[in-house]
């Protein structure tokens, strides 16, 4: 079991290159996958690490913001290359975020902003989205199927079925 984010391997010494070259790639990368395509190319595959504390997810996101600062002028700037990169990058380390798309209206005009939610709650923007901003669409991570032990027993094996369970 983890007992540490900086445990993940996504925290190694690839890690900025792989943010960076995630983020400079994103804009392209919408070119040519269709929308319904997105969640499958951003989603990690196998299993995810245990799910990061609030804390590591803030100093995830510090780190990805960084990174993306840096890599100006290659990396894009705005709203859609931070979130495709946050989204990604913290889906892999585990954490339970969605990437929701808005439009609105701003200064007179039409604006649109994409953004992650973390716990219910615009994830580290400079001002809530959701004041400015209807949701049009979202991305978020498929619901674990139930485990066979989750299911609830049929009636014959918990004895309320009409016939009491027996081990004889």
């Amino acid at each position: 079991m983890r007992t540490s984010w900086s445990r993940n391997p996504e925290a190694g010494a690839l890690f900025p290159l792989r943010v960076l070259v995630f983020a400079a790639l994103a804009p392209l990368q919408l070119r040519w996958r269709k929308l319904p395509d997105l969640p499958a190319w951003l989603e990690p595959r196998g299993p995810l690490p245990p799910p990061p504390s609030p804390e590591e997810v803030a100093a995830l996101v510090r780190r990805v913001d960084r990174l993306i600062a840096a890599g100006r002028p290659l990396v894009r700037s705005g709203c859609l290359t931070r979130g495709l990169t946050l989204y990604r990058f913290l889906r892999r380390a585990g954490a339970d975020v969605s990437l929701r798309f808005g439009a609105g209206s701003m200064d007179g005009g039409f604006a649109a902003h994409c953004w992650v939610v973390y716990q219910g709650e615009p994830l580290m923007e400079k001002r809530d989205p959701r004041r400015d901003f209807v949701e049009t669409w979202r991305i978020e991570p498929e619901p674990s199927p139930p485990s066979p032990l989750s299911r609830p027993l049929p009636p014959s094996l918990t004895g309320r079925g009409g016939k009491e369970a027996s081990l004889s």
